[in-house]
């Protein structure tokens, strides 16, 4: 666990127990809740609303000081990671290419709250399977390393840098309040293969058009015996970011764009897969992409 001595962590700890807020103070929580409830409610189409369940709940500090706090919630509605041992998980951090084991998670919007010091502070929910939320009760690295991808999520998805001293709050479950979250229920409308009138000539053409053509690596897991999954690593140097990422999956293609024109693949997948399922993170530190589809059939 982070040494709680630490200079970081010390601004972290400031009136974590204090009480007494004011009827203002009461006033301005429920309008939050209210506004959070309202933002939650609609629904987009293909998706339904999940209700997390609380676990625990981090604080840490962005790079410019502002208080963040994570709530770690459960719902089963998420499906879990591969099943994973603490001596395995061990040896995939230590090995040269630790982004083979991926988290399925649901992050929640950012929403405004105030801490028991009555500061303003900045709440995200982070949605895991309790399966895989129960390994972190046992397993102090289990733990670590949850909140460790779950910080990284965050930060690619809200382009923050969060502090990685932190602290785990021992009196709450949560900071303000957790609201409804909708996952995505359907896959996205299979690709559909036209005919092509263009030459060669045109066809090399446009695909110089939409960009250049990245490396791609296909592994299944496990190695040996029936696949569950299948794993892409596709290495985009010139992406700093996932905003500029286009990602469609179909049940055996997989699309991607990188805008402006830096880069596009499209190609055919060894395996069918479920495109619901499946869960992409971008790592800002090596540029790569990892996609981690659950394997349903054979091609």
């Amino acid at each position: 666990m982070m040494d709680s001595s630490s200079p970081c962590d010390q601004s972290l700890l400031s009136a974590e127990c204090e009480e007494g807020i004011n009827e203002d103070e009461n006033l301005y929580q429920k309008l939050l809740l209210q506004a959070a409830q309202e933002m939650q409610s609609q629904v987009t189409p293909n998706s339904k609303p999940i209700k997390p369940e609380p676990g625990f709940c981090v604080k840490t500090k962005t790079s410019d000081g502002g208080k963040v706090f994570v709530n770690i919630c459960q719902s089963s509605q998420v499906p879990p990671p591969p099943d994973i041992s603490e001596a395995e998980l061990v040896e995939l951090l230590q090995s040269e290419d630790p982004s083979g084991f991926r988290v399925p998670m649901s992050l929640g919007e950012p929403h405004a709250e105030i801490d028991n010091s009555s500061n303003g502070c900045t709440a995200y929910d982070v949605v895991i399977n309790p399966k895989f939320y129960n390994k972190t009760k046992g397993s102090e690295l289990v733990l670590e390393f949850l909140i460790a991808v779950s910080f990284e999520g965050l930060e690619n998805k809200y382009d923050l840098q969060l502090c990685r001293e932190w602290k785990i709050l021992k009196n709450r479950k949560f900071l303000g309040s957790i609201a409804d979250q909708n996952i995505r229920t359907k896959p996205r409308p299979g690709i559909q293969e036209l005919e092509s009138r263009l030459t060669d000539d045109q066809l090399t053409s446009l695909s110089d058009s939409l960009g250049e053509s990245p490396p791609l690596t296909l592994t299944v897991e496990p190695p040996q015996g029936e696949p569950q999954y299948l794993i892409a690593e596709i290495s985009l140097p010139k992406v700093p970011s996932s905003r500029s990422l286009v990602l469609d999956l179909g049940e055996d293609r997989m699309v991607l764009s990188a805008r402006p024109s830096l880069y596009h693949l499209d190609c055919f997948l060894p395996f069918i897969i479920d495109p619901e399922s499946s869960a992409a993170q971008h790592h800002r530190g090596t540029r790569i992409l990892t996609i981690t589809m659950p394997v349903i059939g054979s091609a």
